[in-house]
């Protein structure tokens, strides 16, 4: 039998990208036990067969642990690159002209093949294009047919199959290549909880993995483009959660305008009651060096401050010299954050107002009755994990225990604030609901003889989305004689 371990008293979640560092089953082993929540596997590196390895050892520790583990898929998305030059580089010169086509011929100083149909048919005179993660910067000044004419702006070195940015303009490329399919395919066959889509720029991109997913996984979409920030609540409603992806954001727009967006969308994900992960750069600088600057440090306790879902590790925790120790330094800061006493004022600057829903109000009533009974935590039976959502989405200053029959549900739940999930069998009636809810409050350790509980859970039992129960409990510390769940 797994033993139980209590769950962390941290409520920001811990996502660690896995790679080359932390491939093996001890080093995945030993990020759950630094302080790792959930997994993100990259699908733009590596092929398939070799993610078998990494989701079969995250599987281990909810065997080693009894704790469902939570596994996310990214998916590669539409990258754009240039094509290869004679030389393997060439030089722009700042003011001089550079012509992007569609001649496979190698480039030269003044022309590059650019291998993506849906830019000439979408590009506009006037728009930037950004190569080499904006390192360079061309002003389009023809456009159409065969050829793109630009002026450089930004000069310098650019070499072979260099990326491409184009922040001003809606291309219409669609939102999941070849890969991306033949990569969503196993994924959901492997058995993931989450999938990531890369590069999202309107509501409908999400259609069609949707449909491919078909319900085998909850679905992610990543912000990292302009247009997608002018379509953020559309994109909210498409999806089961967001991520605020800075790397490409913040190439495609000034450096100092991608702060304030991060806050909008987290704020935008809270106050619809989906999950919302900040990445990428957090702590840069632990990929070489065993401790972040601390500037990393304030922007990872930024994020927390601001009530994020999660945070997430992308090369620190993948390819650095100290994954275990970046890991650590999260869950540390994280820690630290949410132990200062001003960090339940700040998390509540968001006012999330609750839907006109009997569950919604009742998540609403937990957070305020738990304060005024002093309860010490609130436990919620859930099938979809809807419920659970709903009072993460307030915030509230007592653990969250989530008990469910579904484990699909359990391994989902890994990515919202303050839960902590647990498989369990159904419950079939009122007083069953109460005396397991007692039970799970003492063996997880959320709760202690004596202490009162708060028990959510929607009547008939089974149904999902009926959450119309709210019921205040103390613990007498005998209710787990004879008793094994």
């Amino acid at each position: 039998m797994a033993r139980i371990i209590p769950p962390r008293t941290r409520k920001v979640r811990v996502l660690a990208t896995l790679g080359p560092a932390s491939s093996t089953p001890e080093m995945v082993a030993k990020l759950f036990a630094a302080g790792a929540d959930a997994f993100r596997i990259n699908m733009s590196h590596g092929d398939q067969e070799s993610k078998r390895p990494l989701i079969a050892a995250i599987r281990a520790i909810e065997r080693d642990y009894g704790r469902p583990t939570t596994i996310l898929a990214d998916l590669q998305g539409p990258k754009l690159r240039v094509g290869r030059f004679a030389d393997g580089a060439v030089m722009l010169e700042t003011g001089e002209r550079f012509v992007l086509d569609r001649d496979p011929a190698p480039g030269t100083s003044s022309r590059v093949e650019l291998p993506h149909r849906e830019i000439f048919e979408g590009i506009e005179p006037h728009a930037r294009l950004l190569l080499d993660d904006g390192k360079l910067v061309l002003r389009v000044e023809e456009a159409g047919g065969e050829r793109i004419v630009t002026r450089v702006e930004v000069g310098g070195r650019l070499s072979n199959s260099k990326g491409l940015n184009v922040p001003d303009v809606v291309l219409p490329l669609a939102a999941m290549t070849e890969k991306d399919q033949s990569d969503l395919a196993f994924a959901c066959e492997a058995g993931v909880d989450w999938v990531a889509l890369s590069f999202v720029q309107r509501p409908e991109d999400l259609a069609e993995a949707r449909r491919l997913i078909a319900g085998r996984a909850a679905l992610l979409a990543k912000i990292e483009k302009p247009a997608a920030v002018q379509r953020l609540d559309e994109i909210l409603e498409a999806c089961d959660a967001v991520m605020v992806a800075r790397g490409d954001l913040g190439v495609e727009l000034p450096p100092q305008a991608v702060p304030p967006l991060q806050k909008r969308i987290v704020e935008s994900a809270r106050r619809q009651g989906k999950p919302v992960v900040v990445a990428t750069q957090m702590l840069e600088s632990m990929i070489t060096s065993p401790s972040p600057t601390r500037a990393e440090v304030s922007d990872v306790a930024t994020a927390v401050y601001d009530g994020a879902d999660a945070i997430m590790l992308s090369a620190e925790s993948a390819a650095g010299d100290w994954p275990v120790e970046s890991v650590a330094m999260m869950n540390s800061i994280a820690d630290a954050v949410e132990r200062d006493p001003a960090h339940g004022d700040r998390v509540h600057f968001t006012v999330t107002k609750p839907d006109p829903t009997t569950a919604d109000a009742l998540a609403e009533a937990a957070k305020s009755i738990a304060i005024t009974v002093s309860a010490r935590a609130i436990i919620c039976f859930t099938m979809s994990g809807s419920t659970a959502r709903r009072v993460a989405r307030e915030r509230p200053s007592v653990p969250l225990m989530v008990l469910t029959p579904k484990l699909e549900t359990a391994r989902r739940l890994g990515l919202l604030w303050g839960v902590h999930a647990v498989h369990t069998r159904d419950v079939e009636n009122f007083e069953e609901m109460v005396a397991k809810a007692k039970r799970m409050a003492l063996r997880h350790a959320v709760a202690a003889a004596g202490d009162r509980i708060i028990v959510m859970a929607g009547v008939p039992f089974g149904v999902p989305g009926s959450t119309n129960v709210l019921h205040v409990v103390r613990l007498t510390g005998d209710e787990l004689k004879g008793y094994e769940d």
